[in-house]
C-alpha cells in the first residue's frame, strides 16, 4: 500500500520503492490577485457546485455544502477523488476532499472552515479560514464560447491565495491530490502512471488504463477508460509534481508557498486527452482543439500556462458581464440560476469537427439514456448557444441534416438522435419523434438565420427542411399518439403544445422563405401557418385557459413552444393567448415551481423558463421564475442540478447534469432578438 508518511517535505517519501518522485525549485505565481474574488458574489446554495467540467466524462463536482465534507465526484456519483490540504506554521487544514486509508498523520483531519462559496458562470470561488490564513481557492473552466480553441482544450485551473488575517509572518505550503479513479470507467481496472519532469516550462504526471479501450464503452452511467489524466503545474521553485506505487496510486502536487507576511498565490492545471473523441459515421474523430494533430497535450498545457493571466481576465470579465446582463434581463434570482447553469449546459457536449471540416458540438443526453446528438436536447439548450455563438448550434443540427441528407436516414422527419454517446453512428432510441423533431429543426435553424440576418445555413439543407415542413402540414396540427420531448410522460395523441411546436415549425420554414427573397413560398407556409392557428386557439380553448389535449376538458399544459412565435417575428398567434396562459400559470404554482401539466406534480425547470418568458410583465416573469430557484436553493436531491423535480417536495427524479439548462437564457436571449 501507498502511505504517505510526510506530507509537505520538499521530497516526498514513500514506503513502496516504485515511486518516482522529484523536488524542482519553483517560486510562487506572481499574478496581482486581482481575479481571486467573485465580481459578482452569488447567493444561491446549488445542488452541486461545479468544479473541473471539461466535457460529458471529465466532469467533476462538489455534492455537499462545503468542499470538505465528502470526495470530489463525476456527475454520475462516481468517486473523482482531489484532496486539497493547507499546512500552516506546520498545522494540516484539508480544504479539500476527504480523508481515506491511505493517508497518515492526523493532521490532515483538520478540516479548514468554510466561509464562502459562490458559483458564476465560468468559475465557482471558495474562501476558507485555515488557522491564522484566509485561503482562496478558484475552480475555472475557461469556457468561452467565443473562443472555440478555449471551449475544446482539456484544461482546467485550479487556483490559490493565501493571506495572512494577523499581519503576521506565517511559513505556508499547499497540496492537491488526484487519483487514477479519474480513468477508469469501474473500481479495479488496472491503471498505470508516469512522472514528467524535463521539460522547460512544466512538470506533470499522467495516468490511464493499462488496456486503453479507445472508444469501445458507450451509454448513459459510464465515464472513460481510455486516454489520459494530467495533473501538471508550471516548472518553478518549491513546487513538486509526484506519483506513488501501482497498490494505491497518488498523483500529487506541493508547493512551498514560504514565509508570507502579505499574500502568496500559484495554480495547477488538470486535463485530460481522450486521444480520440467521437466515432462519427464510422470513422474516429480527435477533439477540435487537436487541430487534426496539428497540437499535442503537451503543447495544450504549454499554451494553458502562457495564457493563464489573460484567460483569468476574461472568465473574470465575461461572469461580471453575464451576471449583470442576467439580472437585467429577469432579477437577480434568475441571473443566479443562469450562472450554476451555464458550465453544465457547454460541457455536456464534445466539439469535434467531421473529416470534411464541418464543426460539430455533440451533446451526451446525461442520466437519460446516454443518446448523441439528440435533437429534443438540442432543442431546449439552444437558446444559450443563439444568444453566445449560433455557430455551436449550427454544430448541433449539422450532424442531423447529415444523417438524412446522406440517405442512411430515410424517414419523412428528422431522427431522435445518432447514437450512444460517444458512438455517433446513427439512431439508437427505440421510438421516433416525429412531430417533435421536425418542429424542432425547423424552429431552430430559423433561428439561426434570424439571429445572424439571413438564411445561408438553411439554404444549404433547403430539400430536407421542405421535406420536414410539408410532414408538418400533413401531419401536425392535430398530432397522432406519439412521443414528445417529455417523453417520461409517455405517448399522447391530440397534444396541443406539440401542435404549436409544429405550427411554429411551419411559420418558421416560411420565415426562411421570406428571408430567403421566396416571397411565393412564404405566404403559402405563413398563411398555413396562420390559419392553423386560428384552428388551433378554437379546439384548445378551455375558457380560462387552453387545454393539454385537444379532447380532453379540464386539462392544462405549460404552452412553452409558443416562445417562438414572439422572438422570430412569426406573429401567427393571437397575443391573449400567451397572457391568458400567463394568467392560468400563476394560480397553478406549487412551492418549488409550475408543474409540467395537469397530470402530474412533477414539472421541468428549461420549460418553466420558457413558459414565464410568455409573459408581458417582468413581475410575472419573475413570480414564475422564483419558485425555481427555491428548488434549486432548497432541494433534497444533491446532484448536479435536475431539469426534472417534483414541485411539493424538491425531489429530482432522475435527470442530472444534462445540457438543457442551457434554455435558462430564454429570457436573456428574448431581449438580444427583440430590442
Amino acid at each position: 500500500m501507498f502511505v504517505m508518511l510526510n506530507l509537505f517535505n520538499h521530497i516526498m517519501k514513500f514506503t513502496s520503492g516504485f515511486l518516482i518522485s522529484l523536488s524542482v525549485l519553483v517560486c510562487s505565481c506572481g499574478n496581482s490577485g486581482s481575479f481571486y474574488e467573485p465580481a459578482v458574489k452569488s447567493n444561491l446554495r446549488a445542488p452541486a457546485y461545479p468544479l473541473i467540467t471539461i466535457d460529458p466524462y471529465t466532469s467533476a463536482w462538489s455534492f455537499t455544502d462545503c468542499l470538505n465534507e465528502d470526495v470530489v465526484r463525476h456527475w454520475t456519483g462516481a468517486k473523482f477523488p482531489l484532496l486539497g490540504v493547507l499546512r500552516v506554521d506546520g498545522v494540516a487544514y484539508r480544504f479539500m476532499g476527504v480523508n481515506d486509508e491511505s493517508t497518515t498523520g492526523k493532521t490532515v483531519n483538520t478540516p479548514a472552515v468554510q466561509t464562502s462559496v459562490s458559483v458564476l458562470p465560468t468559475q465557482t470561488f471558495y474562501t476558507f479560514t485555515c488557522g491564522a490564513v484566509e485561503l482562496d481557492v478558484i475552480f475555472t473552466s475557461p469556457l468561452l464560447l467565443d473562443e472555440l480553441d478555449l471551449v475544446s482544450t482539456p484544461v482546467n485551473y485550479i487556483s490559490y491565495r493565501v493571506k495572512p488575517k494577523d499581519g503576521k509572518e506565517h511559513a505556508v505550503q499547499i497540496y492537491i491530490e488526484a487519483t487514477p479513479d479519474w480513468a477508469i470507467n469501474s473500481p479495479g481496472q488496472e491503471v498505470e502512471a508516469s512522472l514528467h519532469l524535463d521539460d522547460a516550462s512544466l512538470i506533470y504526471a499522467k495516468t490511464g488504463t493499462t488496456e486503453q479501450p479507445i472508444l469501445q464503452k458507450k451509454g448513459d452511467n459510464v465515464r472513460i477508460d481510455w486516454g489520459y489524466f494530467y495533473l501538471v503545474s508550471e516548472k518553478k521553485e518549491n513546487k513538486t509534481i509526484t506519483i506513488g506505487n501501482d497498490d494505491n496510486m497518488k498523483l500529487t502536487y506541493c508547493e512551498d508557498l514560504g514565509k508570507i507576511s502579505s499574500s502568496a498565490n500559484g495554480f495547477v492545471m488538470l486535463g485530460y486527452d481522450d486521444i480520440y473523441s467521437i466515432q462519427y459515421f464510422q470513422e474516429n474523430r480527435p477533439a477540435y482543439w487537436t487541430h487534426d494533430g496539428k497540437m499535442d497535450i503537451k503543447q495544450a498545457f504549454e499554451r494553458a500556462i502562457d495564457i493563464y493571466q489573460s484567460v483569468m481576465q476574461k472568465c473574470a470579465a465575461f461572469d461580471e458581464r453575464m451576471m449583470n446582463d442576467a439580472e437585467k434581463s429577469g432579477g437577480k434570482e434568475y441571473a443566479e440560476l443562469c450562472a450554476l447553469a451555464y458550465r453544465q449546459a457547454v460541457s455536456a457536449h464534445k466539439l469535434i469537427e467531421d473529416k470534411e471540416g464541418n464543426l460539430l458540438f455533440l451533446s451526451k443526453e446525461n442520466f437519460s439514456n446516454g443518446s448523441i446528438g439528440t435533437v429534443d436536447i438540442t432543442y431546449p439548450s439552444s437558446p444559450l448557444f443563439l444568444l453566445y455563438n449560433p455557430d455551436l448550434l449550427k454544430g448541433m443540427l449539422t450532424p442531423i441534416f447529415y444523417y438524412s441528407e446522406s440517405g442512411q436516414w430515410n424517414k419523412p422527419f428528422p431522427s431522435h438522435d445518432i447514437g450512444t454517446y460517444p458512438i455517433a453512428n446513427g439512431q439508437t432510441y427505440g421510438d421516433d419523434m416525429p412531430i417533435e423533431e421536425s418542429g424542432n429543426m425547423l424552429i431552430l435553424t430559423t433561428a439561426i438565420a434570424v439571429v445572424e440576418g439571413n438564411a445561408a445555413y438553411a439554404r444549404k439543407h433547403w430539400p430536407v427542411l421542405t421535406t420536414w415542413a410539408n410532414y408538418l402540414l400533413k401531419e401536425g396540427f392535430d398530432p397522432a399518439n406519439q412521443l414528445c420531448t417529455d417523453d417520461f410522460a409517455g405517448h399522447l395523441a391530440h397534444n396541443a403544445n406539440l401542435s404549436i411546436k409544429a405550427i411554429m415549425g411551419i411559420a418558421g420554414y416560411g420565415k426562411l422563405a421570406e428571408l430567403s427573397g421566396d416571397k411565393e413560398t412564404a405566404d403559402k407556409y405563413i398563411g398555413e401557418a396562420k390559419k392553423m392557428a386560428l384552428s388551433w386557439e378554437q379546439m384548445a380553448n378551455d375558457k380560462d385557459h387552453y387545454r393539454l389535449t385537444f379532447d380532453q376538458p379540464g386539462t392544462w399544459s405549460q404552452k412553452y413552444n409558443l416562445v417562438w412565435d414572439k422572438l422570430l417575428g412569426l406573429n401567427v398567434f393571437s397575443p391573449e393567448v400567451a397572457q391568458k396562459e400567463i394568467a392560468w400559470y400563476l394560480t397553478k404554482q406549487n412551492k418549488y415551481g409550475l408543474p409540467l401539466d395537469s397530470r402530474k406534480d412533477y414539472t421541468k425547470t428549461d420549460w418553466i423558463v420558457w413558459s414565464a418568458c410568455l409573459a408581458d410583465d417582468i413581475n410575472d416573469f419573475r413570480e414564475i421564475i422564483s419558485p425555481v430557484h427555491t428548488y434549486a436553493n432548497e432541494t433534497v436531491s444533491r446532484i448536479p442540478l435536475s431539469d426534472w423535480h417534483d414541485t411539493k417536495d424538491s425531489h429530482s427524479l432522475n435527470f442530472r447534469a444534462r445540457s438543457v439548462v442551457g434554455g435558462y437564457f430564454m429570457k436573456m436571449l428574448e431581449d438580444k432578438m427583440l430590442k
